[in-house]
Parts: C-alpha cells; structure tokens; sequence
C-alpha cells in the first residue's frame, strides 16, 4: 500500500489535521511536510523516528541550503 494510505487509515486525525493545515498554510506545502509536522505537534516524542527516516545516506549532498548568495564557508 502507499504510504498516504496507510497514513490515512492508522492515523485519520492526523491526517485531517495535515489537509487543514495545508489549506491554511501561507506557503505551499507538500501533504508528508504538513502530515509530519502535525504529528509533531501533536507526538513530539516521535522526533527520534522523524529524524531517522529523513536521514538518509551518510555522505548524501546538503540540498537543504537554496541560497543563491555565496557565504563566507563557500568557496569562491
């Protein structure tokens, strides 16, 4: 099964709650981020598991930074 099926069917509030708060959301989300993040809010003990499953390889590349602007640790 998928992955937001099983996610709507074990959790069904959690999921409600990640579609509200993707409605309501400023800026767009993707459905995982809002779901991950109001589990969070609502479970913060499972921290440890969010952290572990977004990981990922040990020497995978740092996307996560989009500035466009180099800063003093880039190399010119």
């Amino acid at each position: 099964m998928r992955l937001i099926l099983w996610r709507t069917l074990l959790s069904p509030l959690t999921s409600i709650r990640a579609i509200l708060e993707l409605q309501r959301s400023p800026t767009p989300l993707s459905y995982d981020t809002a779901w991950r993040r109001t589990r969070l809010l609502r479970h913060p003990d499972e921290m440890i598991y969010q952290l572990h499953h977004r990981a990922g390889p040990l020497h995978a590349p740092d996307t996560t930074r989009l500035s466009a602007t180099p800063t003093a640790t880039d190399p010119a």
